[in-house]
This record gives structure tokens, C-alpha cells and sequence, in this order.
């Protein structure tokens, strides 16, 4: 398999960790986003919406994150993402829901670039921008949390699962974007037990080549 990412690139990040969780060996492409890469004509021929990641199997090439890792999930059962019981299915499900419909897609980079280049934001607006829908999904998350009393050390239960390979990368995004977490507390130790793991910290942005 080849993964066709951007290391500070937060859905190539979850992926990297899906990818890793699962115990899956992967060839590292870079996809450079800095200098616009993404939107030239051999990305464009494996993704025409020319973002990333894109996951090349072979004849398959799999492109939108979530369609993405749910094909591995079905694919490769090994290592589950996903609990084995319907209704906790849909608790991880929605967690990650949250996270990756509602927070990072108006937090994403040719969102931000349109503030920027069209609409005339200058950083200061670009952070609030940011930091208001961060706050607005962490505070939800955080009492979703805060109400499983069965919850282990991660977002469900005492292992990783899909919402854990969601939530880390939004709180890298957090932090870069000079968000507050202390309000979260339990977040905050859900990314600090995730970065304990061997699967995370291959995953994390500085450790990749073209970081």
C-alpha cells in the first residue's frame, strides 16, 4: 500500500494511526501542501478533489478518510477499530462523528486560505476562526466523556479504537492553534495515554520524512 499524505495534515494523520493500529506496513508519499502539490495534475489523477490522503492498494486507489478506514476496518479485522457491541459501535462512531464532520473540515486548510486570500482575515481573525469551533466540539466531547463511567484510559473503553485515531490530531491542531485545553481535562489525558503507544508516536507529524 501507498499512502499519499501531508505530515501536519490532520486526516493523513488519523489514517497514519489507523494504518498503525492495525499493524500495516505502508509506503510514505509526500504530498506536499505548502507548495501546492496537492492541486497539480499527478495528484489530481489519483484524487480529483485533490486532497489528501489518498490510499493506493494495488489497482485500488481509496480516497476520503473515513471511507478509507472503514475499508480497513472490513478489510483487515485484525486489531478492531470499533468495539464488537451495535450500540457502543455507534458511541465511538459518533465521537469521531463530532470531530471529524464538525470540527476539522471548517478548521481545514483551503478554508482557512480562503479567510485569508478572499474574504481578507488577517491571523488574528484565522485563530478565532479556529479556536471557536474547537471550543465549541470539545466542550461536547468532553461531557459525552465525562458521562461513560466504564471509560478507560482512551475516548472508549481500555484500548484505542476509532474515535482515539480522530481525537489526536485535532488535539495537534488545537495546539498549533494556540487553543486552550485546559478546560478539557480528560481529552488532554486521552492524547497523553494515545501518545504513549508505539502506533501514535509513528503517527505524530514530526515524526514523518517530510516534516
Amino acid at each position: 500500500m501507498q499512502l499519499y499524505n501531508f505530515f501536519r495534515s490532520g486526516t493523513s494523520h488519523r489514517l497514519r494511526i489507523a494504518l498503525n493500529l492495525k499493524g500495516l506496513d505502508y509506503a510514505y508519499v509526500a504530498v506536499d501542501l505548502r507548495t501546492e502539490e496537492h492541486l497539480g495534475a499527478a495528484f489530481k489523477a489519483l484524487n480529483p478533489q485533490g486532497l489528501v490522503p489518498a490510499l493506493v492498494n494495488g489497482d485500488l486507489t481509496l480516497t476520503q478518510s473515513p471511507a478509507i478506514i472503514e475499508w480497513l476496518e472490513e478489510r483487515y479485522p485484525t486489531s478492531p477499530l470499533l468495539p464488537a457491541d451495535l450500540n457502543d459501535r455507534a458511541k465511538v462512531r459518533a465521537m469521531a462523528a463530532l470531530i471529524g464532520c464538525d470540527i476539522h473540515p471548517i478548521n481545514n486548510r483551503r478554508i482557512l486560505e480562503y479567510l485569508r486570500k478572499v474574504l481578507g482575515c488577517d491571523e488574528a481573525a484565522v485563530l478565532a476562526w479556529c479556536s471557536t469551533w474547537i471550543q465549541d466540539g470539545f466542550q461536547a466531547l468532553e461531557v459525552m466523556l465525562a458521562a461513560d463511567p466504564q471509560r478507560g484510559n482512551f475516548c472508549f473503553g481500555h484500548s484505542p479504537t476509532l474515535a482515539d485515531a480522530y481525537l489526536v490530531p485535532q488535539v495537534e491542531s488545537a495546539r498549533r492553534f494556540k487553543v486552550d485545553l485546559t478546560p478539557y481535562p480528560l481529552i488532554v489525558a486521552i492524547d497523553q495515554a494515545c501518545a504513549e503507544l508505539d502506533a501514535f508516536k509513528r503517527a505524530a507529524p514530526a515524526a514523518q520524512p517530510d516534516a
